[in-house]
């Protein structure tokens, strides 16, 4: 059974479908997601993390049925997402965004925050040990106490990051991850997804625009365009796809349509 996977999911607005029919699912690594503006992508990643319910179809992680769920309960069965644009609270420190992320794994009695019991200290120093350890590994660590807003744009980046695996997630799902980088910052942070990768464990599910990004970093390319799977495999067969070719370069007489419902 696949870490994760979902078929024939298919999502309206009114009358226009917006997925039809796609399947997808991925065991390990990174997979990537690409397609022109307006395949569905983004659609897809908010069926996945609950923010849309799928009409038809179904989605489930480590065999558990995901549609239905809310974004907090899917969190905590070990999935976690950042979004194209940066969500993070601005006035906090790198630490206190990161402390933030670790909000799911948390097993406090409202007693025990009130009253600062031993539970609470030790519970609250064991954290903020993780959070630096978590800083350390996106490289981030001697920042640990700047407010976030003053952070350079791709260290805001690997801090969205760091908040991520706070929650502790077997997959994560990253909507561009690159978007605003320069090529040398977008392969430094490619290069930390695949040390993730090797060193947790952690299963990536990207969706990206920087074709030389997702040709060098993903073990497997799922192609969209008007809201169906035009293509699945490896970097090189996806590259090398006549349709994938033909939706890029909008070139779409034997590609598919938007359809109507």
């Amino acid at each position: 059974m696949p870490l994760f996977e979902a078929q024939s999911v298919t999502k309206r607005f009114g009358g226009l479908t917006a997925l039809h029919e796609v399947d997808f699912a991925l065991e390990r690594g990174i997979a990537s997601i690409i397609g022109p503006n307006g395949a569905g992508k983004t659609t897809l990643f908010n069926i996945f993390t609950g923010l849309y319910t799928a009409d038809e179809g179904s989605v489930t992680f480590r065999g558990q049925p995901l549609l239905g769920r809310r974004p907090d309960q899917i969190t905590a069965l070990g999935i976690c997402r950042t979004f194209q644009n940066i969500r993070l609270f601005s006035n906090m420190t790198a630490i206190e965004n990161v402390l933030v992320g670790m909000n799911s794994r948390i097993a406090l009695g409202l007693w025990d925050v009130l009253s600062h019991s031993p539970s609470f200290r030790r519970t609250e120093s064991d954290l903020a040990a993780r959070a630096v350890g978590l800083l350390d590994r996106v490289g981030l660590q001697a920042n640990a106490n700047a407010v976030a807003r003053n952070l350079p744009y791709g260290d805001r980046r690997r801090l969205e990051l760091a908040r991520a695996l706070a929650s502790e997630p077997a997959l994560l799902l990253l909507d561009e991850p690159t978007a605003g980088m320069t090529q040398g910052e977008a392969g430094s942070l490619m290069r930390l997804l695949r040390r993730l990768v090797a060193d947790l464990g952690l299963a990536i599910i990207l969706i990206e625009h920087n074709m030389r990004v997702v040709m060098e970093v993903s073990d497997r390319v799922t192609v969209l365009d008007h809201g169906e799977k035009i293509a699945e495999g490896s970097p090189r067969e996806v590259q090398e796809n006549t349709r994938v070719i033909e939706a890029y370069l909008g070139t779409r007489g034997a590609g598919p349509r938007a359809r109507r419902a």
